[in-house]
């Protein structure tokens, strides 16, 4: 058990979109403002990323790199990629759940040059294969 893992609250849900202009605007319909562009790399090919945010409610809608959006265009329901929880120290909460057993997919934090400063985040697996991200604003 990991009681002594401190998390703030619930940081953003992650949804992978086809389009990142017509998701931005459709969500900016329900009131939802950009707070954060950027660009991010996977597999080599670079992707995007818009934070938006309502209230106390952020969502992280990401287009991924070209070669990985045939997965994507093929789904025939949307889905949520991950949830995301804001940790006050990501180096504390690696050592907590990795200690405790948890199954950690990468080696260590991994760096985002997201936000003012940069953001760490690293993923754990439930039973079901959902991913949970562990996400420190710096």
């Amino acid at each position: 058990m990991s009681k002594n893992i401190r998390i703030n609250g619930l940081q953003h849900v992650g949804i992978p979109v086809r389009d990142l202009t017509v998701s931005r605007e459709f969500y900016q319909r329900l009131g939802f403002e950009v707070v954060m562009v950027a660009p991010f790399v996977h597999r080599g090919e670079t992707g995007s990323c818009c934070m938006m945010r309502r209230e106390n409610i952020m969502i992280e809608l990401y287009r991924m790199p070209e070669l990985e959006l045939a997965a994507i265009r093929a789904r025939k329901d949307g889905h949520i990629d991950h949830v995301a929880f804001d940790v006050p120290d990501i180096g504390e909460t690696f050592s907590v759940l990795k200690s405790a057993g948890f199954h950690i997919i990468e080696p260590e934090p991994v760096f985002l040059a997201f936000w003012k400063n940069g953001c760490k985040y690293f993923n754990i697996t439930g039973p079901d294969g959902e991913r949970l991200e562990f996400n420190q604003i710096l």
